[in-house]
C-alpha cells in the first residue's frame, strides 16, 4: 500500500508541476442491424439501439515529453423498444500514458483505441456494439513503418454466478510503400466458476497475413486486398477433447467518395467447434466461421462522412456453405466530439486528406 501511495503522489506531483487541462469527450452510436439468416449458426433478429459514452478527466504533460490522461465516464447502451431495466451501463475509466510512439492504457479502455479494429473472427458486430470496452490493459506502439497492439481483456471474474474468462490478443502490421504484412494472435481462456463444477476451455488462434494498399496510387479513397492463414486450437479439458482447424482468409475493400464495397472470404475447417456449447461466453467472433466456406459481401453508401461523424447504410449478402444465401441490412451513425474539436483546427486541405484516410466504420483497417 505504501508503494502505491508513493507512486500516486509522484504522479500528482508531476501533474501539479505542469499545466493541467480539463478534458471531455462524447461518443454516440446508433445501430440498426436487421439480420435475415438461413443457416444454423445465427438467429434472424433485429438489433436496434443507441450507445452513449460521455467521459471527463484531466490531462497534463511531464518534464520528459510524456502525456498523461485520467478519464472517467460510463457507456450506456439502450435497445429501442425495451424498458429502462433492459439497458446496460458499464464504466469507462482509464489512465493513459503516451510518449515517443508508445501508448499505455489501463482500466476500462475503449476498443476504439485499437489502431485497427479486430477482424470478425475475433470480435463480432453484435459484441462490438454491446460491449465497447477492454477490461484490463492495452499496450501500443506506432511509427511510420506500422504499429503493434497488445491487450488483455478480463471479461469474467470468478464467482458463484460467473466463470473466470479472459483473453490476450496481439496484432500489428509492418508497411512499406503499398505493401504490408502482419497478423493477429489470441490466447482465449474460459475457466470454471467458484463452485468448480464447470470445465475449462482454451481457444488459441494465429493469423499471419499480407496484402497491398493501392488507394493512394488511384483516384479511389481506398483499394486494398489482404490474404492470410487462420489456424486455431480449441480444447475442452473436462471432456478431454481438442480440435485443430486451418483455413484461408481473404479481405478486399474498395471505397470511392460516398460508395464502398467490401468482400470477406473464408474456406477451411470449423474455427469454433465449441460455440454450440458455450457461445459468446467463450468465442468472441462471428459464429459463421463455424462454416467450411463463408463469404460476406457488403455494399454500403455513406450518408455523412467526416472524421467526427460517420453515417452509412449497407446491404450485406452472406453465403454459408450448405445453407445458401442470407442478407443483412444496416444503418449506422457514429459521432465523436474529440475529432470534431480537431477538425475545427484543420485547414481545407488537411480536412480533405483526413476524409480520404477513411473512418473507423467501413475501411479494410476498420470495421
Amino acid at each position: 500500500m505504501r508503494k502505491l501511495l508513493i507512486i500516486w503522489a509522484f504522479i500528482l506531483g508531476v501533474g501539479y508541476a505542469n499545466a493541467q487541462t480539463f478534458l471531455y469527450d462524447v461518443d454516440f452510436v446508433t445501430n440498426f442491424d436487421n439480420r435475415e439468416m438461413h443457416h444454423p449458426y445465427e438467429d434472424s433478429q433485429t438489433l436496434f439501439g443507441v450507445r452513449l459514452t460521455p467521459t471527463v478527466g484531466l490531462g497534463f504533460n511531464d518534464s520528459i515529453g510524456g502525456t498523461h490522461k485520467f478519464m472517467a465516464g460510463v457507456s450506456y447502451v439502450q435497445p429501442f423498444g425495451a424498458k429502462w431495466r433492459d439497458c446496460t451501463v458499464t464504466p469507462t475509466v482509464y489512465y493513459q500514458f503516451e510518449a515517443k510512439g508508445f501508448r499505455l492504457n489501463f482500466g476500462f479502455v475503449p476498443y476504439d483505441f485499437l489502431t485497427e479494429a479486430l477482424p470478425d473472427y475475433l470480435r463480432s458486430d453484435s459484441l462490438a456494439f454491446a460491449y465497447p470496452n477492454i477490461q484490463g490493459v492495452l499496450f501500443q506502439y506506432r511509427n511510420k513503418w506500422g504499429h503493434a497492439d497488445l491487450f488483455c481483456d478480463w471479461r469474467g471474474m470468478m464467482s458463484h454466478e460467473t466463470r473466470e474468462a479472459f483473453r490476450i490478443v496481439g496484432g500489428g502490421k509492418f508497411r512499406y510503400d503499398w505493401l504490408f504484412a502482419g497478423g493477429y494472435a489470441q490466447l482465449n481462456h474460459l475457466s470454471h466458476n467458484a463452485d468448480s463444477i464447470l470445465g475449462v476451455c482454451d481457444d488459441i488462434v494465429i493469423n499471419p497475413l499480407a496484402g497491398v494498399s493501392l488507394g493512394h496510387l488511384t483516384p479511389l479513397d481506398s483499394l486494398a486486398l489482404q490474404v492470410g492463414y487462420i489456424g486455431s486450437f480449441q480444447r475442452d479439458r473436462r471432456a478431454e477433447q481438442q480440435w485443430f482447424a486451418h483455413g484461408f482468409h481473404a479481405d478486399f475493400c474498395l471505397i470511392w467518395r460516398f460508395i464502398g464495397l467490401r468482400n470477406e472470404f473464408y474456406v477451411g475447417k470449423n474455427q469454433m467447434p465449441l460455440y454450440p456449447q458455450y457461445g459468446q461466453v467463450l468465442n468472441q467472433g462471428d459464429p459463421k466461421y463455424q462454416a467450411e466456406i463463408y463469404n460476406r459481401t457488403d455494399l454500403f453508401f455513406y450518408l455523412i462522412r467526416r472524421p467526427f461523424v460517420t453515417a452509412y447504410a449497407g446491404w450485406n449478402l452472406l453465403y454459408v456453405h450448405g445453407h445458401g444465401l442470407s442478407n443483412q441490412q444496416q444503418v449506422v451513425c457514429r459521432f465523436s466530439l474529440e475529432p470534431l474539436m480537431q477538425w475545427t483546427k484543420m485547414t481545407k486541405d488537411e480536412r480533405l486528406e483526413s476524409r480520404k484516410r477513411g473512418d473507423k466504420l467501413r475501411t479494410l483497417s476498420y470495421r
